[in-house]
């Protein structure tokens, strides 16, 4: 298995619905459980997760050309 850069780069949509749904709750609560803690990691974490929830692509994916949207 290898990490193709240049594929990284590319936006295409690989972000299936409930996956986008899990992704959304759980940055949503790392944001808030963040506020409370005071903690920069899981601050960074909940945007990243609410990102690529809210965009439907994740990089890391692209670039390990995996998708988990399904095809119809």
């Amino acid at each position: 298995m290898s990490f193709d850069f240049k594929r990284m780069l590319k936006f295409e949509i690989n972000v299936g619905t409930k996956e986008k749904q899990i992704r959304l709750y759980a940055g949503c609560a790392a944001l808030f459980i963040s506020l409370f803690l005071a903690s920069v990691p899981l601050l960074l974490i909940g945007l990243i997760l609410v990102a690529t929830g809210y965009t439907v692509w994740c990089p890391v994916y692209s670039g390990l050309d995996k998708s988990t949207v399904k095809s119809e």
